[in-house]
């Protein structure tokens, strides 16, 4: 992971950059305010080499396009930085603003945003209250931004994909990580460079992954089971261990009627006794399934 602050006029024009490699400085709020620092906030930030991004915090009674494009007159977006809708409500100005009229005004920013925006990466920053219950459809743009105060950093504790975690405000300032390797993967990626897939996976997103495909215990128990009745969902991992176990028994049928048959073929008008007959098959057979003879041993769970 590496790390970023987020900036708006609560913070210095002269902000410390120790350890960052990235920043996100608010430009607007509803159809009227620019942060007075945000120039100065944003050139501190370029002259240091870091990633840029700028966020708009809404007044969702408003029209979405009409906030977006005051967003997009306001902010001095450059290419490779990135965008970013900043939901949350606990303000006057969205407090009364219903649910279902924040969900649509979120959906209608980022996709018009995105419209604007096409070679940018336009994305959504919201903390867990918002992301758990007041979001319903995991829309959130080409990233989410989640924020969870007193957290970890990269621990956010949500099973969804983010790419940045706002985890403290430790001495008057945002404090931000973001799930990329290195400055230079999170600069190709905000470009448009590389795939989102194509980012590198920690262990520990390795493992998440392993565990949610192979140890969900969701799969339907072969019918003939011994313990159907009570075990009748097994892990994704022992129902492959069962199927591959039935595909070699079937692979060792296979194999020893094959040998019986040529053995058999062999033998045929050569005036041999039947106990000979009898040999030759069960050595033949008995050849043929050490050849296929796998272990496939394993708990059912």
């Amino acid at each position: 992971m590496i790390h970023g602050v987020d900036v708006s006029a609560y913070q210095s024009e002269t902000y410390d950059l120790t350890g960052l490699d990235f920043v996100i400085v608010k430009a607007t709020e509803g159809l009227s305010y620019t942060n007075p620092r945000m120039a100065a906030q944003v050139k501190r930030a370029r002259d240091a080499g870091l990633i840029v991004g700028f966020y708009h915090y809404p007044h969702m009674a408003n029209d979405p396009r009409a906030e977006a494009d005051y967003f997009l007159k306001k902010a001095p977006i450059k290419a490779g930085d990135i965008i970013v809708f900043d939901w949350e409500g606990y303000d006057t100005a969205n407090r009364g603003v219903p649910r279902s009229r924040q969900l649509a005004y979120r959906d209608a920013w980022l996709k018009y945003v995105k419209g604007k925006l096409p070679s940018h990466r336009v994305g959504m920053y919201c903390n867990t209250e918002y992301w758990l219950h007041i979001d319903t459809t995991s829309t959130c743009g080409d990233f989410l931004w989640i924020a969870t105060g007193g957290k970890p950093a990269g621990q956010p504790g949500i099973d969804y994909g983010w790419l940045f975690h706002q985890y403290s405000t430790a001495n008057n300032i945002d404090h931000d990580v973001a799930n990329f390797p290195s400055r230079a993967a999170l600069k190709a990626w905000a470009a448009g460079e590389t795939e989102e897939d194509d980012m590198a996976l920690s262990a520990t997103d390795l493992e998440k992954i392993r565990a949610v495909v192979w140890e969900s215990d969701k799969a339907a128990a072969p019918k003939d089971a011994p313990d159907v009745k009570t075990n009748p969902t097994w892990q994704y991992q022992s129902y492959l261990k069962d199927t591959n176990a039935r595909v070699r028994a079937l692979q060792t049928s296979e194999a020893a009627q094959t040998a019986a048959i040529t053995a058999l073929a062999k033998l045929v008008g050569s005036g041999v006794d039947t106990a000979a007959v009898v040999a030759a098959v069960q050595e033949a057979i008995a050849d043929a399934v050490v050849k296929v003879s796998v272990d496939v041993t394993g708990p059912h769970i």
